[in-house]
């Protein structure tokens, strides 16, 4: 399975790397039992220049927009960069192409905000990080907001809320692929079992 992951300038570091962790992870499991790991997972970003990322992470991407005609799944996630690529025809093109033909099409956090332009997620149900939900109504997307879900799958589109939601949602893509068993011993491995010190109320 090839799956892609776009990144590009402004980008929020934890919306990419954290999906990109459990898909790596879920394939060291498969070559801890001698199975070859089954997921191809490529960086992907507008062109081949570094990235810089929101929080000033730099990243080289393994492949340009231009390069990749198909994924099995697509995964975009947010950031403040979103905002410029929202006006991006090129970007949003792809996005939509990818999409067409791809078993899977996600985003995390503003990420949503891409899938919506595309058109990707016309008619669906999606959310996004809770700080971006007004912002996200005020473009008049057709697609239907739904805050305070860590994610929300509807069809073949998956959105996962802000920043750490996307591990959630890609633990739960990792189950949908490999079965739930595979998806906790991926989970186990990370030792991915929330209890942040100060709760909800921070």
């Amino acid at each position: 399975m090839d799956v892609g992951i776009l990144i590009f300038d402004g980008v929020e570091e934890l919306d990419f790397v954290g999906p990109y962790e459990v898909f790596a992870m879920s394939n060291e499991v498969f070559t801890r039992h001698n199975k070859a790991p089954p997921e191809n997972i490529k960086i992907i970003a507008p062109d081949l220049d570094p990235v810089t990322c929101a929080k000033r992470m730099q990243v080289l991407p393994d492949a340009a927009v231009r390069d990749v005609n198909r994924l099995d799944a697509l995964l975009v996630p947010g950031g403040r960069g979103t905002r410029a690529l929202v006006q991006n025809s090129a970007v949003l093109a792809w996005i939509s192409s990818i999409a067409a033909d791809a078993e899977w099409t996600t985003s995390v956090c503003t990420g949503a905000f891409l899938l919506a332009a595309a058109g990707v997620s016309s008619g669906k149900r999606v959310t996004t990080h809770w700080r971006a939900v007004n912002e996200m109504r005020g473009y008049n997307w057709p697609v239907e907001i739904v805050p305070g879900q860590r994610f929300v799958a509807d069809g073949k589109v998956v959105s996962a809320a802000g920043v750490s939601a996307g591990i959630d949602m890609a633990l739960w893509l990792v189950g949908q692929w490999h079965g739930p068993d595979h998806a906790r011993a991926t989970q186990k491995a990370m030792e991915y079992f929330p209890q942040p010190p100060y709760g909800e109320d921070a």
